[in-house]
């Protein structure tokens, strides 16, 4: 117990400690911890990190209280509980008070309340509660579908967070294991392992590289990478904190190479933190998803813009009193603004996500859902989305065809030595030669530098030597790449000069291999004298070389793949494939899995193009080989041109530019840092029929959404103008303002079950978009049904009952305000489907059951004991015959006029 107590109170001492050198690092830098001080500017974050550039490494690892090993796991806790996590302030939850004031500042609520202020000023106090509590209504429900779909988000992205390799060093270890933590819980002081395919964590000081490139486009939008080095900056203290050559910041990733880093600042004290904050705080323009929305908003508010001043107009002539006619016209505005929008299209989007979560789909960004129902062109690599992802080494030969484990031999010292991404290659060299006993040579060599892959030279290289004299160059890669490296190739005991001949059998049996769907890597070597021998390597070494042989691995389509597909195309969604694989293998497995591949095109013809002759390629192909990250991103860029909403599916370093790219970004929870931080979506299974699950679910989220949007602006259309005919002829107001009011309320909560509702598998089967053109033809087309019939409704009130003067008017005005809510309930049936609705398509129960209650409450409402207090009156039993053959016609004629409609314009 003695020992325990001990241990721990050295523990709290040297957390202690730790603390105080941070603080001191702090001071030095003339900054204060993220927790203490208010959001600091970029300038400030970049005079401290031209400090630590300057100062040598050795001091600050001391001023931050850490050391070449990194820091224990004791003194990281003390910091993270002093300092907060590794986190940017806008991916921090918001204060509740904070969300639910943006739940209510929207365009629809904030008109509602200046309406709300209006009648309470002019002391209708009834009025400017029901619109207080449609307010209300909406922001509440809002706020609460919100929260929850963001508790689901966070729970979702927590499935798939990144991490990264620490160095944590155990009390009293020489020596320190890496180890994976979330990003989230690093601190200034932890010693980072990077490699290609990493997203950079946090503001870093270079402690070591070996040839490190870094994309830097996050920050600085240079699309080339640049190199860093580990040695302490002696440049001018006025260069720019982002040209420093030993610092990596925040956002950025490793393209190649291998490094360890120091991290200095965290979170919001980050380069990367400052300027997202700068940005939240301004405007952020609007995505193409909240642009749709805004302009079908906007076709609403200008119509409600003209037709309440019309309405003062035609009520304040005919009736003679203005105060009243500007009461009316106010109901009317309130009645015309979909002030449920904003919590309809949230609720709708919240549960598109937990639906797509059931199906091993994470839903990053809510919006990405609409885009995934608008989708019609798919991008997708070829490995593990066409073929399995089990890749397994089939041969290995020399340059001939033949069988050779020197080949095998070298390739598993290339892979097993190399410190970089491994990737599914180098893990089934490693799988393959560890059952074979004569190839576990990893023992008897050292490794002595390696000069790591990029995308430009396509091949890797490990130095390393057995004890003896010489070094030994293994370099594997593309076969052409390889040999443009190579003067020579081996045949058992004897090297032959490599010409033409030797090159034309070289083609000839890779040629044989990729047609029976192999992907084939070359091997080669260099043997190093003596003479020739240095303790580091670099890519001009890689020259001279003798080719060996190939390595030539497979990766069998998916049993699923071929039907994955034709569903996309029935469901209007065309597939391309990118793949740097060559052209053999793409077309073997393209054919196998049903693609017609045709004109296979290659790299090499579009760095040919311009833009314009890329826009006409990628129309008329379907598979691209041999590409660069740089060719993907054209060939999405060129489609998305050409008019297409492009979704790319891709988990490698090389395609994260595509991922930016695409309108969504779709990536696998095994995929790479940075492949994961540019998608939209993270699917938890790799497969195409996976992703159709997922466009039907945005597709039927879009549905829902585009219901409420025409269901409000028909119905609106249509009480407006049957208020304008009763206003012209009538010696009183057809609807009290509250009357209305009440019944737009209703009206409201028999929608919030939308978001839940069946659509017809027809909408299902091609891609949808923001129509305002077609809502507005919508809303001329089936807005004045309804007036048909409030103008008998009117006939009936006025001849049957003789509801025909001012002293009857209330008998009148129930009578309208019935069947008013009853025919907006009803339409919701007729107009939420093409086909005959209730027989052919029925509606989600909870859409039925909140129809039933609202329309069983505006019957109450006039019959029942507080009529009196909406200023209604009970109604005759003769009149509701009168209203079920009212319904009925109504019923009947807008199916007719459904028909005629989608023949000529088509049903959205």
């Amino acid at each position: 117990m003695k020992n325990v107590l001990k241990s721990v109170f050295e523990s709290f001492l040297r957390s202690r400690r730790m603390l105080h050198h941070f603080e001191r690092w702090q001071t030095m830098l003339g900054s204060k911890p993220a927790g203490v001080a208010s959001a600091a500017m970029p300038t400030d974050i970049a005079k401290a990190l031209a400090a630590a550039s300057h100062a040598d490494a050795g001091e600050l690892l001391a001023a931050l209280g850490s050391s070449p090993q990194g820091l224990g796991e004791d003194q990281a806790q003390a910091l993270r509980k002093r300092l907060g996590g590794n986190e940017v302030r806008h991916e921090q939850p918001l204060p509740w008070w904070t969300h639910l004031w943006q739940c209510y500042r929207n365009p629809f609520n904030l008109l509602l309340t200046v309406l709300a202020l209006v009648s309470y000023v002019t002391e209708d106090m009834k009025a400017a509660l029901v619109i207080g509590s449609m307010v209300g209504l909406s922001t509440v429900l809002r706020f609460l579908q919100e929260s929850r779909s963001n508790k689901a988000a966070e729970r979702l992205k927590a499935m798939v967070s990144n991490t990264a390799t620490v160095l944590r060093p155990a009390p009293g270890a020489a020596s320190a294991p890496r180890v994976e933590v979330p990003m989230r819980d690093l601190v200034p002081g932890d010693v980072i392992a990077l490699s290609a395919g990493d997203m950079i964590p946090a503001d870093c000081r270079l402690l070591g590289a070996k040839d490190l490139f870094i994309s830097q486009s996050a920050l600085t939008g240079e699309a080339m990478p640049v190199e860093k080095f580990p040695a302490t900056d002696r440049g001018s203290p006025e260069a720019g904190v982002l040209e420093r050559e030993n610092l990596l910041f925040m956002g950025t990733s490793v393209i190649s190479g291998t490094a360890t880093a120091l991290i200095v600042h965290t979170g919001n004290r980050t380069f990367f933190g400052a300027l997202a904050q700068r940005v939240a705080a301004a405007d952020q323009g609007t995505s193409a998803f909240q642009a749709g929305i805004n302009r079908v908003s906007w076709v609403l508010i200008r119509f409600m813009l003209v037709m309440a001043p019309l309405v003062l107009v035609i009520n304040g002539l005919s009736k003679g009193d203005w105060w009243e006619a500007a009461l009316f016209a106010l109901s009317i505005a309130v009645g015309l603004t979909p002030e449920m929008l904003p919590m309809i299209v949230t609720a709708t989007l919240a549960k598109g996500a937990v639906v797509m979560s059931r199906q091993k789909v994470i839903v990053k960004r809510l919006e990405a859902i609409h885009n995934f129902g608008t989708m019609d062109v798919l991008c997708t690599d070829k490995t593990g989305t066409l073929t399995q992802d089990r890749i397994v080494l089939e041969r290995h030969t020399n340059a001939w065809g033949e069988a050779s484990n020197r080949v095998l031999q070298l390739a598993y010292l290339n892979s097993s030595h190399q410190t970089g991404l491994k990737n599914l290659l180098d893990k089934a060299v490693l799988n393959h030669a560890e059952m074979q006993p004569e190839t576990r040579l990893q023992t008897a060599w050292r490794k002595i530098d390696e000069v790591p892959f990029d995308f430009s030279r396509r091949r890797m290289s490990v130095v390393v030597e057995n004890g003896g004299s010489e070094h030994l160059l293994i370099c594997k890669g593309a076969l052409e790449e390889i040999l443009s490296v190579c003067t020579a190739v081996e045949r058992g005991a004897e090297v032959l000069a490599l010409d033409s001949d030797l090159l034309a059998s070289i083609h000839r049996v890779a040629s044989e291999l990729n047609a029976q769907g192999l992907r084939v890597v070359a091997v080669a070597s260099r043997a190093l004298r003596a003479d020739a021998r240095k303790p580091a390597y670099g890519v001009a070494d890689e020259s001279g070389l003798t080719l060996l042989g190939y390595v030539a691995f497979l990766d069998p389509p998916k049993e699923s793949t071929a039907p994955a597909l034709r569903a996309l195309a029935e469901h209007g969604v065309a597939v391309k494939v990118l793949t740097g694989d060559n052209e053999l293998v793409a077309r073997k497995v393209c054919g196998d899995v049903g693609i017609e591949a045709g004109h296979v095109v290659l790299g090499r013809e579009i760095e040919a193009l311009d833009d314009a002759g890329l826009r006409k390629l990628v129309e008329q192909h379907q598979v691209f080989a041999k590409l660069t990250p740089a060719h993907k991103e054209r060939i999405v860029h060129a489609l998305h041109a050409n008019g297409h909403v492009v979704g790319f599916m891709g988990d490698g370093i090389n395609d994260a530019p595509a991922l930016r790219a695409a309108d969504i970004g779709i990536s696998v929870d095994g995929a790479v840092d940075v492949a994961k931080e540019s998608a939209d979506i993270i699917l938890l299974e790799k497969s195409l029929m996976v992703l159709e699950q997922g466009v039907i679910e945005g597709r039927r989220t879009f549905a829902n959404m585009l219901k409420y949007i025409k269901l409000t602006a028909s119905s609106n259309f249509g009480n407006v103008f049957s208020v304008l005919v009763a206003s012209a002829f009538l010696p009183f107001l057809p609807m009290l303002p509250l009357h209305l009011l009440v019944q737009n309320l209703l009206y409201d909560v028999s929608q919030i079950a939308i978001p839940f509702d069946n659509v017809d598998p027809e909408f299902l089967r091609k891609p949808q978009s923001w129509n305002p053109a077609d809502l507005g033809r919508f809303m001329v087309f089936f807005g004045p049904l309804s007036s048909v019939f409030d103008i008998l409704t009117y006939a009936v009130m006025w001849f049957v009952f003789s509801a025909n003067t001012v002293a009857h008017q209330t008998l009148f005005q129930s009578g309208w305000f019935v069947e008013g809510l009853l025919s907006q309930t009803l339409i919701v049936h007729l107009i939420r489907t093409r086909k005959i609705p209730f027989l052919q398509s029925r509606a989600a129960w909870p859409l039925l059951a909140m129809g039933a209650a609202i329309a069983a409450a505006g019957i109450w409402l006039p019959m029942g004991r507080f009529a009196h207090y909406f200023r209604l009156q009970a109604l005759p039993l003769a009149y509701f015959p009168w209203l079920a053959v009212m319904l009925a016609g109504y019923a009947t004629l807008t199916q007719a006029v459904k028909g005629w409609y989608a023949r000529r314009y088509g049903w959205q």
